[in-house]
């Protein structure tokens, strides 16, 4: 059963997301683009179209009457409009589980002007969710951090996306081993462990800031792509694409110092031009990584930042795919 939290003081806003305020995203999400935009494979009845001729519950067109149709598909405004026999053609409608694989892990406990990223990832997921349960699909996923994670498997009408957005407003928990597992170190292992429960025929969307991506381990995106649709959000902070002036900066996570490209021991050090150079590169190496991934793997790449509305940059990354492979989006 999901409980809902107490709204959140301004002390902790745009440090842990708000229940109530992922719930009510859902009047947001009508506006998000969830259609597929490949062949639908489930097999389940549901919202979505397939490619597949047969009596459902979305019309088609009509077309003249030949023998051996259905006499209970006959259009009689057709009909009596055209003078001959015409009967309605169906698609059959599909289901579609929706899989949100959201990382909570310590990279992602960050950010320098509105809200840390692991708000906006949560923020993304709400979205997502809630326009796939409004578009008649079955929904579920993983949340994970590096202590606990918790995985649901597609359920329809909000009953498996609640418990998700439950988990995401909760505090970080400190003691490993509690129900739902001991936590995963990184996106891989969290997306690894998904590999094995997705079907064909799927949407996955991975919302992360993909901080341990790599050329040479990402079999697992290949994985999740197959048989299904892929999107990758990418979750980022203004001053990890954007180098801020000369200076040495505390970082910090709300509870603990944190580390972020050269701030081993809680300070970001950018005093020198080199210090600078490493620092910007760093960024620009992974986005270059996941866009080369995006096409291999003929995933949509979206870009998120923590400084702007969610719900708005969504609906244009997601309007904007234009097919498989897209490696752009919003920024």
């Amino acid at each position: 059963m999901t409980t809902v939290t107490p709204r959140q003081t301004d002390a902790t806003a745009g440090i842990r997301p708000d229940l109530k305020e992922l719930i009510a995203l859902r009047g947001q999400a009508r506006r998000l683009d969830l259609a597929p935009r490949g062949r639908v494979l489930a097999t389940r009845s549901g919202g979505h179209l397939s490619r597949f001729r047969g009596r459902g519950m979305e019309f088609d067109e009509s077309r003249v009457y030949q023998p051996g149709d259905d006499p209970r598909n006959m259009d009689w405004r057709v009909t009596a409009r055209a003078g001959t026999p015409h009967v309605k053609l169906f698609r059959e409608e599909r289901e579609r589980p929706v899989w949100l694989l959201v990382d909570q892990g310590m990279s992602m406990r960050f950010g320098t002007r509105v809200a840390f990223k692991s708000v906006i990832a949560a923020q993304a997921a709400a979205l997502l969710g809630w326009a796939a349960v409004d578009r008649g699909d079955r929904v579920g996923g993983l949340v994970f951090d590096e202590t606990r994670y918790l995985e649901r498997r597609p359920a329809a009408r909000g009953a498996g996306l609640l418990p998700l957005l439950d988990r995401l407003t909760a505090p970080l928990s400190t003691a490993p081993g509690e129900p739902g597992g001991v936590g995963h170190s990184s996106i891989v292992a969290a997306a690894e462990h998904l590999t094995r429960l997705i079907r064909p025929g799927s949407l996955v969307a991975v919302i992360s800031d993909f901080a341990d991506i790599r050329i040479d381990h990402s079999g697992w995106l290949a994985q999740l792509g197959a048989g299904s649709e892929l999107l990758l959000i990418l979750v980022h902070d203004a001053i990890e694409s954007e180098v801020p002036p000369p200076g040495r900066y505390p970082v910090a996570d709300g509870a603990r110092q944190a580390s972020l490209a050269e701030a081993r021991t809680g300070i970001l050090d950018l005093t020198s031009a080199r210090l600078r150079d490493a620092y910007l590169g760093h960024f620009q190496r992974r986005w270059e990584i996941l866009q080369r991934l995006a096409r291999r793997d003929r995933a949509h790449l979206l870009r998120l930042t923590t400084h702007e509305p969610v719900g708005p940059a969504l609906a244009r990354g997601l309007g904007a795919r234009s097919g498989a492979g897209m490696a752009g989006g919003s920024r």
